[in-house]
């Protein structure tokens, strides 16, 4: 059986992470694992370590930054432990079953893949540890990559979680988004939910069609759908149409265009990442 994965650090955005996969879990009834993963390259395993040879007085010296990096990994690995921990104390207080937890040695991106068949849908954080820590940047020095690899739904969250009372679905009619319509419309994880759907562009014959097209389809799966078209850039009027609506979640297909066109042009997907201040659900 496929199951929510959510993947936690230990930084300030594990709580709203944990409260996304739950969340999830009570909407899809599927059952949840919490994934750590220790990064090789800041916590190298013992088969990792050790001295150079030949290097005459300066040799011990070698051999001591290796014991205290051998240190720092065991203690990075009892902190993962800890942190698996309580998500599953938070998970089981909000009356879940007992989630399973996975501690993994590697890459995020190497483990998901490796995953992926299990995985129906995966919950991250916006913005991770190293990210915080390390770069200051808007989101998680791996959150990109794993975005554009990662073959599954993924629910992207801020520090803060809440459960969403509304769902925006970014609609272009291109195949990304017609895929994305269809996922949602057999899926029960916004069922239930105000469901708006807003083209950007000309509002014209063509537009209004092919929003009409995809509203049916999700009014035939039980949705309460509000469409609209509105003109201007995607991303200012996706921010304003949600911030004006108060609406909780925002939701596209992701990265519909061509990877020559991605690294000349960027994707809406990749700046919405720097930007939505609600979490983002990326439909693949």
């Amino acid at each position: 059986m496929t199951r929510i994965l959510a993947c936690i650090d230990g930084s300030p955005s594990t709580a709203a992470v944990c409260d996304g996969a739950i969340w999830a879990c009570r909407r899809l009834g599927l059952p949840l694992t919490f994934l750590h993963v220790l990064d090789r390259g800041r916590y190298p395993g013992p088969g990792d370590l050790g001295g150079a040879t030949g290097l005459g007085s300066r040799e011990h010296l070698l051999d001591e930054l290796a014991r205290l990096d051998e240190r720092r990994a065991t203690v990075a690995l009892e902190y993962g432990q800890a942190v698996l921990e309580a998500a599953r104390e938070r998970a089981v207080a909000a009356g879940l079953e007992t989630p399973e937890l996975c501690q993994r040695h590697g890459s995020l991106l190497e483990t998901l893949t490796e995953m992926v068949d299990d995985i129906h849908l995966l919950v991250i954080g916006r913005q991770g540890e190293d990210s915080r820590q390390h770069t200051g940047q808007p989101i998680g020095s791996q959150l990109e990559s794993v975005t554009q690899t990662l073959a599954r739904p993924i629910l992207i969250v801020p520090d803060d979680f809440k459960a969403p009372g509304s769902l925006l679905l970014a609609y272009d009619a291109s195949p990304t988004a017609q895929q994305a319509v269809r996922l949602l419309a057999g899926s029960s994880l916004v069922k239930g939910l105000p469901l708006h759907l807003l083209m950007v562009g000309e509002d014209n014959a063509l537009t209004r069609a092919a929003l009409h097209d995809a509203q049916a389809l999700l009014e035939i799966a039980g949705f309460l759908v509000i469409p609209a078209i509105r003109e201007g850039g995607v991303e200012p009027v996706l921010h304003a149409y949600q911030q004006e609506r108060t609406i909780d979640l925002l939701a596209m297909g992701a990265y519909g265009h061509s990877r020559l066109r991605r690294f000349l042009l960027g994707s809406t997907t990749s700046h919405l990442l720097h930007t939505s201040l609600t979490p983002l659900l990326l439909l693949r």
